[in-house]
């Protein structure tokens, strides 16, 4: 269990799996580096692909919104 303060001074804990720690603790030891920074740098990586995904997503349902096919941009326009 993980214990961190959150800015308005309160107190949130995570569980961490057994399987997540030995992970931790593998590649920790394979690239020389303490715990800490292991976590850091793969939640650095998830919020920045999940950021990504949001983003994209994001401009998908724009192009959704504004894609018009060739019938649909000119109904009702009256070139005369």
């Amino acid at each position: 269990m993980a214990h961190g303060e959150i800015g308005d001074g309160s107190t949130k804990m995570i569980n961490i799996t057994a399987s997540d720690f030995e992970g931790i603790e593998y590649y920790a030891t394979l690239y020389k580096k303490d715990y800490d920074t292991i976590v850091h740098e793969a939640l650095k990586l998830y919020f920045e692909t999940q950021e990504k995904a949001r983003v994209e997503k994001e401009l998908d349902d724009a192009r959704k919104e504004t894609n018009l096919d060739y019938d649909e941009f000119w109904d009702g326009v009256d070139l005369d």
